[in-house]
């Protein structure tokens, strides 16, 4: 196999989604009315960068919570943002585009809150500049393409708490009381005792492009899922959704090898269409993680982890079963949330508005995702490599993730 990708590269994924560096606490209490400049019924106002796909999907979350008004809408690409503005009520004159686009929706004075869902590379700036600007941040995952990245949502989540503001990542799982129960009974109570060996497994067929593939800079703006340099590659933009249960159960592992590579889906970027890694944990477990992005002759997609121990064994599927099998000590019987993909974001965004009202500034959210996301990166790294990549060396690296941004309009 090789060790390293080629420069050569609506979805069964999208239809299947549907159906410790900040304060582990995250709280700190903060005067009620100071925390935002609601409109007079009450609500928050809340813009979002980033009008595509998911933030559209988030949007309508928003919009039926209750607690929020939708006031403003920022994109680099005026379709995406008029689009958008027409679905939610956004006026004309409360729609930005550029690459500044967040910039002019910030210095406007119409929201409270900022929703993060632009490419990838984007959200530690857009973190970082909302926070800046006295704004809580809800922000889809990952929260970066690169250890720097993650480094600067850290460090706007310590700024968010110390000035009374929330920073909220929305992961789906981490809002689903099955999978906080089940995590809870695995790293409180011991349920599954030391690890032997898991599984870890993310396949599914490749997404569709948004543009024809001309070489253009806002092509590969509006196709940045199949760009490195955007999107972290599937491993960290997509394959999170089943690799955050690794850490979150057992914490960080030693080291990762094996190898990606792009073979079956070639010509449209330089993303990996698949992945095959260990993942090597102190004491001996390790847990193996396959990903598959492509059709693969009409096999079934799978979001799944087989977490075995001593004691236990965890089971998750994402909008599928989760639940510990063992003795009475490590049973748990668990459930399903066949709805996940919404259901999820739901919880995570009524923790976000409740904070707001209630004058709390809630970080919690910060320090799993990213723990995540350097796995992602490491997984990433390894499979690139010829040997072990130590998660000590993740930890401290320094290398960023750049996009040729020439030719876009600021």
């Amino acid at each position: 196999m090789e060790k390293k990708l080629t420069s050569t590269p609506g979805s069964s994924r999208r239809k299947f989604l549907a159906g410790g560096a900040v304060a582990a606490a995250g709280l700190n209490l903060v005067a009620p009315r100071s925390v935002f400049a609601a409109e007079a019924n009450g609500k928050i106002r809340i813009g979002f960068v980033g009008c595509g796909g998911r933030g559209s999907f988030v949007a309508g979350i928003i919009a039926e919570d209750g607690g929020f008004e939708i006031t403003a809408a920022a994109d680099y690409f005026q379709d995406r943002a008029d689009t958008f503005g027409e679905a939610f009520g956004v006026g004309a004159d409360a729609r930005f585009t550029g690459l500044g686009a967040i910039d002019a929706m910030l210095a406007s004075g119409l929201v409270d809150a900022v929703a993060v869902h632009s490419p990838p590379y984007f959200h530690p700036e857009h973190v970082a500049k909302s926070v800046d600007a006295g704004k809580h941040v809800l922000v889809a995952k990952p929260i970066a393409v690169d250890v720097p990245g993650v480094r600067s949502v850290e460090e706007s989540a310590r700024r968010a708490a110390g000035r009374g503001l929330s920073v909220m990542v929305d992961v789906q799982s981490r809002g689903d009381d099955y999978f906080r129960e089940a995590i809870r009974r695995v790293r409180e109570d011991g349920a599954l005792g030391s690890l032997c060996y898991g599984r870890c497994v993310y396949e599914f067929g490749a997404l569709a492009p948004q543009a024809e593939n001309d070489g253009k800079p806002e092509t590969k703006l509006r196709n940045w899922v199949f760009d490195i340099a955007y999107s972290g590659d599937i491993i960290t933009e997509q394959n999170i959704h089943a690799l955050d249960i690794v850490p979150w159960a057992l914490g960080a592992p030693k080291c990762a090898y094996g190898v990606r590579g792009q073979k079956a889906r070639l010509g449209l970027g330089d993303t990996s269409d698949f992945y095959n890694l260990i993942f090597e944990y102190e004491g001996g477990g390790a847990v193996s993680f396959t990903s598959r992005q492509f059709s693969a002759f009409g096999a079934p997609g799978a979001i799944t982890n087989q977490l075995f121990g001593t004691r236990g064994a965890l089971f998750t599927e994402f909008a599928g079963n989760v639940m510990i099998r063992g003795g009475k000590e490590s049973f748990y019987r668990g459930g399903k949330s066949p709805n996940l993909y919404k259901s999820g974001s739901v919880a995570n965004v009524k923790q976000f508005r409740d904070a707001i009202a209630a004058g709390k500034s809630d970080t919690s959210s910060v320090p799993g995702a990213a723990e995540t996301t350097l796995l992602t990166i490491l997984g990433r790294q390894a499979g690139a490599s010829d040997g072990q990549l130590a998660w000590d060396a993740i930890a401290a690296d320094t290398t960023r993730l750049q996009p040729d941004l020439s030719g876009l309009r600021t």
